[in-house]
């Protein structure tokens, strides 16, 4: 196998880890109770929450610190840290201890994501790194699809421990040739980011999370006080990094079309895409009453057809740009959360109703995310490949968290057939909306390094 490709191989099974335990442990969160029987639910709910508000928050800070410091180096300390904290995940004694460990692995993974995807374009010539992208992107959401079906499997076959365990020979698989493969690339002179910038906006992606996942409703005084402060915080964010040398979030990168176009898309998408997976297990083990076990396998050929149709959509991507396939992707998507609403009854019929629309969607995410995730960074500067892959996974996160709270509060107690029905409806306005901005995309042209580092790079239609 040729360099580049085992690069690949080995970046994208670091990503496959952070995105895996967005998903996994929500399976396993059942067992996790009966675990700890004098633990609240609101103080187990953390076990959950607190990985989605930290991954969310420190990605943006981990890509800046690693284009200074070095990508490579802080690969090795987010794959180290991720394994370490999922060691003490699997051997907490109580939920103060889960709760942590979850936080640290969670600051493992927002390290993890960025720099393997700074460590992976330098290895692609530009007529090839459209598909390398797509790889990579498809790679966290194939993960975060196959969470539910790994982790039922895995408690069935033990507890929930394991959920945590698994990722010990998953990232030693990726540690060991990581060594030899990869190569240390920085931005020389540069300066860390700012590190008010860096607290406001962990803070301020904290508030506005908590805010969606633990309010009582929208009239609720905590949940508008969350709400409020999260928003004030990002302002701030945004001013200070407008006045500061060298701040936390760069606006310049807005300035490059492909880019504030891609990550937009990049959320629009990530409310449906993330509200679709909870959706599709409670529906099945709810109104199907299919066990734990058996909805996760049933998921299954969502996230396989993703795999397959995100290789396919990278080489298109690479021909014909990432426009062809971001417009049409959360379109297909769309519809097959339509056809949900159509072909699913209280009866179980697997193959005639639900496959057929699981399997649409799984073409929608995979040509979506290759597309927005290569679209992302095509034209950003090679020292700016660490921050805007960061940034698109910041907002890809936190659209996940906002589309999850949205189903959670539409469902509420009423967990019926209908209901379900207007749930899926509702998830094909996020995903239609993406693709109607992803005309705004034009042609997207990969810049040489040279060229990328003499000025912006600007979209043409």
């Amino acid at each position: 196998m040729e360099r580049r490709w085992q690069v690949l191989l080995v970046t994208a099974v670091a990503v496959f880890m952070g995105f895996l335990d967005v998903t996994i442990v929500n399976i396993a969160f059942p067992d996790i109770r009966a675990s700890f029987p004098r633990s609240s639910l609101a103080d187990l709910s953390w076990v959950l929450n607190a990985y989605n508000v930290v991954f969310a928050a420190l990605l943006v800070p981990a890509g800046r610190v690693a284009d200074i410091v070095g990508r490579r180096r802080m690969f090795f300390i987010g794959l180290v840290t991720f394994l370490a904290a999922s060691t003490a995940c699997g051997s907490a004694a109580s939920v103060e201890m889960l709760v942590a460990a979850r936080v640290v692995q969670a600051a493992g993974a927002a390290v993890l994501v960025p720099t393997s995807l700074s460590l992976l374009l330098p290895e692609f010539p530009l007529e090839q790194r459209a598909t390398a992208t797509a790889l990579w992107g498809a790679t966290g959401a194939v993960a975060a699809a196959t969470g539910p079906s790994l982790g039922g499997v895995l408690v069935h076959a033990t507890d929930w421990r394991l959920v945590f365990f698994v990722n010990i020979p998953i990232g030693l698989a990726a540690l060991i040739p990581a060594r030899r493969l990869l190569r240390e690339t920085k931005q020389e002179g540069g300066r860390l980011p700012d590190a008010l910038g860096t607290g406001l906006l962990t803070l301020g992606v904290a508030a506005m999370s908590l805010g969606i996942v633990k309010g009582a409703g929208w009239g609720d005084g905590r949940t508008l006080a969350a709400l409020t402060a999260g928003v004030l915080l990002l302002i701030a964010v945004v001013y200070r990094s407008s006045t500061h040398a060298a701040p936390i979030f760069e606006l310049s990168l807005f300035k490059v079309r492909s880019f504030s176009v891609a990550v937009s898309g990049t959320f629009l998408f990530s409310l449906a895409f993330y509200a679709l997976l909870l959706c599709n297990i409670l529906f099945l083990t709810e109104v199907w009453h299919y066990s734990i076990l058996t909805a996760g396998f049933a998921v299954t050929p969502g996230p396989l057809m993703a795999a397959a149709s995100a290789a396919v959509a990278g080489r298109f991507a690479d021909r014909y740009g990432q426009r062809v396939l971001a417009v049409p992707g959360p379109l297909v998507f769309a519809s097959g959360c339509l056809l949900f609403t159509q072909s699913l009854g209280a009866d179980a019929h697997y193959l005639s109703n639900y496959l057929p629309a699981t399997l649409l969607t799984g073409v929608g995410v995979g040509m979506s995310f290759a597309s927005f995730s290569s679209a992302a960074v095509a034209e950003l500067p090679p020292t700016r490949f660490a921050t805007g892959s960061a940034i698109a996974s910041c907002l890809r996160q936190v659209g996940a968290v906002l589309g999850i709270s949205v189903l959670i509060a539409l469902l509420g107690g009423d967990q019926s057939l209908h209901t379900f029905h207007q749930a899926y409806a509702l998830m094909a306005l996020p995903s239609a909306a993406a693709g109607v901005l992803a005309i705004a995309l034009g042609r997207v042209r990969a810049r040489n390094p040279l060229e990328a580092a003499v000025q912006p790079a600007e979209s043409t239609p």
